[in-house]
This record gives C-alpha cells, sequence and structure tokens, in this order.
C-alpha cells in the first residue's frame, strides 16, 4: 500500500494506491473522512462544531438526544437513527436503543453475568451492552 498526500491550491489530497480494496484500506478511508467531519450541537443556547472523532458516545434520553465528549456534554438535533445514518461505516456501533459509542474511545470491555456487557470509555465512564 502507498499512501500520498498532494496539496493542490489550498486543497489537500490523500491518495491510496493498493493492490486491492480490503477492509484495512476501507478502514483507513473512513478514518481520514472522519477526521474532518463536524457535527453541530449546543449548550446554553450556544452553538458549537464538534469533531466526530471527539466524541465518546451518542444517548437519547426523553426525545432529545446528547454528544458527549471528555469535557462536556451538548445536545444535538439529530436522533440516533439519523446519526446512524451519518456516522454508517465510520467507528461508532450502536450498544443498546438509547446509545451511540465511538469503539475508538472503549478502554475496556466485560461480560457481565446478566448477559450484558460493560463498557468502561477512556474518560471512565461505564456504559452497558445490551
Amino acid at each position: 500500500m502507498n499512501i500520498q498526500i498532494v496539496e493542490q491550491q489550498e486543497k489537500l489530497q490523500v491518495v491510496i494506491q493498493c493492490a486491492q480494496i480490503n477492509d484495512e484500506v476501507k478502514r483507513l478511508k473512513n478514518h481520514i473522512e472522519l477526521f474532518d467531519n463536524k457535527l453541530k450541537a449546543g449548550k446554553s443556547g450556544e452553538v458549537c462544531l464538534v469533531n466526530t472523532s471527539e466524541v465518546l458516545y451518542f444517548e437519547a434520553v426523553d426525545n432529545r438526544t446528547f454528544l458527549y465528549t471528555s469535557e462536556e456534554v451538548l445536545e444535538i438535533r439529530q436522533r440516533l437513527y439519523e446519526l446512524e445514518e451519518i456516522l454508517s461505516e465510520k467507528d461508532f456501533i450502536r450498544i443498546s436503543k438509547s446509545q451511540i459509542v465511538n469503539i475508538n474511545h472503549m478502554k475496556s470491555l466485560r461480560p457481565e453475568l446478566n448477559r450484558t456487557i460493560l463498557v468502561t470509555m477512556c474518560n471512565g465512564e461505564r456504559l452497558s451492552i445490551s
């Protein structure tokens, strides 16, 4: 595999040359696309742009959707099913009816006796996979 970065008139182009497109190449492409993907979220009437790579997880509570980063909790307009479409083939997975998690921020997984899996995130928060 050969990766080339080309700069042309204020544009950056990444070229991936490989013998065949396999899962590793697709994953690399998704990481590159995810790098500059931003979502609009709000807190106290203020709108912020958040890189999807900074998101630990999304959670739906009482018909509202929240975006969690390591430092803050913001409300986002999209519903979980809309986020699933936006983030499809990225590093996000739905772990329950109310949560979507960024697998890059998972620290550990532990099976529980009640047939669930306890996920510890990089910030120490624990979530349950149903």
